[in-house]
């Protein structure tokens, strides 16, 4: 992914951030899931910044290596969103528009709801909003079985254990022939440092189904695919009923959970489609 690679200050955090696109271009920020990083954007930027938008690929809480908190609430999606917003104070840029994959989805959703005067509008890929999710969690056997993973990787020590074993092929197994190779080889990269797999699981260690994530008013795509092992239909229809503002549910049909990845194209359509209408 072309563009400049900004560290950028939050508090006594610094976040690596990739940049592209013209200076003067309407800001667009990215945020990456699990297990990921900022790279997995490399085949959407270039379709966004050629429409003439200036995007921000964030290397999340956990994810950069100066941006490492040890304490797992640090990773509560309260804290999540409320250092986003900070980092776009630091980016001096008062209102975007925000797309999210996979835990980065969560992260969107939370900004919308409690910081929306920072987002213009929202898509999230993958992940519904999260009350939709933990509705389908409390109450859907498909959703529970296809989400029995998270068990694993609540066990702290165990979980890091398993994953990085035999050059993390556990790890890399989770994106199957999704995602090209050197994508994956670049993501183990970065997760393979000292405590970073750690940060990156503690966002799941400080999930909790108690946080009450509000309706999102502002204009919302949510883009999700029904070959999502992770996230079924079930979960994925509800989001509707947590969206206020104008809403639009784009489903790609045959795609996987890594659909930034796979459908860079389809996904790009989805975002220039959403920030156009607002």
């Amino acid at each position: 992914m072309r563009g400049e690679l900004l560290q950028v200050d939050v508090g006594d955090l610094t976040f690596d951030v990739r940049a592209a696109g013209p200076a003067d271009g309407r800001p667009v920020l990215l945020l990456h899931g699990f297990p990921e990083t900022s790279a997995s954007w490399a085949a959407v930027t270039p379709q966004l910044t050629e429409a003439g938008l200036r995007t921000y690929a964030a290397d999340q809480l956990g994810y950069s290596p100066g941006a490492r908190p040890a304490e797992v609430g640090a990773y509560a999606l309260p804290a999540l969103a409320q250092v986003t917003a900070d980092l776009l104070t630091a980016l001096e840029l008062p209102r975007v528009d925000v797309v999210g994959h996979d835990w980065g989805a969560n992260v969107a959703w939370a900004l919308g709801a409690w910081h929306a005067d920072r987002v213009r509008s929202l898509t999230a890929v993958s992940v519904p909003h999260p009350t939709a999710f933990t509705a389908a969690w409390r109450s859907d056997p498909e959703q529970q079985e296809r989400s029995a993973y998270i068990r694993l990787f609540w066990q702290a020590g165990k979980a890091e254990e398993v994953l990085l074993a035999d050059d993390a092929r556990r790890l890399r197994r989770m994106f199957g022939d999704a995602v090209p190779a050197e994508a994956v080889d670049e993501y183990v990269a970065v997760l393979s440092a000292p405590g970073a797999l750690t940060a990156a699981l503690n966002w799941y260690r400080a999930m909790s189904s108690s946080t009450s994530v509000d309706p999102v008013a502002v204009p919302t795509a949510y883009v999700w695919s029904d070959g999502d092992v992770a996230v079924g239909r079930t979960a994925a229809e509800a989001c509707a009923q947590f969206v206020t503002g104008d809403y639009r549910f784009v489903e790609l049909p045959g795609v996987s959970h890594w659909i930034p990845e796979q459908a860079p194209e389809a996904l790009a359509v989805a975002i220039l489609d959403r920030v156009a209408s607002t």
